[in-house]
C-alpha cells in the first residue's frame, strides 16, 4: 500500500503542477510576471508547475492569488482531472496487458496534453 499513496502523491503534484500551467497559459502570462506577483522564485515555480516540486498549501494560495483565482478553482480542475484519469485506467484495467500508467507524457517529452491542451487547443499529428 505505501507504493500506491507514494505513486498517487507523485500524480497529484504533477496535476497541480499541469493545471497551474494551463491556469498561467489561458491568461498568456509569463512564468516571470506570475512568480513576482506571487513573491516565489522563478525557478521554483517551474518546478511546481512540471510536477517536481510540491508546493505549501500557503505557496498555493500565493500562486492562485497571483492568477486571480480561488484556490478552490484550482481544486475543482484538479479534480476534474483525476477523476478522468481513474476511470480510464478503470477501464484500461480490463484489457489484459494494459499496465496502469499515468496517461500524461513524461515531462521534457514535448507533448502537450491535460490543462496544457485546454489552455492551447488541439495539437496537430
Amino acid at each position: 500500500m505505501k507504493g500506491v499513496s507514494h505513486t498517487m502523491a507523485a500524480v497529484l503534484r504533477q496535476v497541480v503542477g499541469e493545471t497551474l500551467r494551463g491556469l498561467r497559459l489561458r491568461q498568456r502570462r509569463t512564468l516571470r510576471e506570475v512568480s513576482s506577483s506571487a513573491r516565489v522564485s522563478l525557478g521554483y515555480l517551474s518546478e511546481v508547475e512540471r510536477g517536481q516540486k510540491e508546493p505549501s498549501s500557503e505557496l498555493l494560495a500565493a500562486i492562485c492569488g497571483a492568477l486571480d483565482v480561488e484556490l478552490s478553482e484550482l481544486f475543482r480542475e484538479v479534480t476534474d482531472t483525476l477523476r478522468r484519469e481513474e476511470k480510464l485506467v478503470g477501464r484500461l484495467g480490463s484489457v489484459p496487458g494494459v499496465e496502469h500508467a499515468r496517461l500524461h507524457p513524461a515531462p521534457g517529452s514535448g507533448e502537450v496534453r491535460g490543462p496544457q491542451a485546454r489552455a492551447l487547443g488541439p495539437v496537430a499529428a
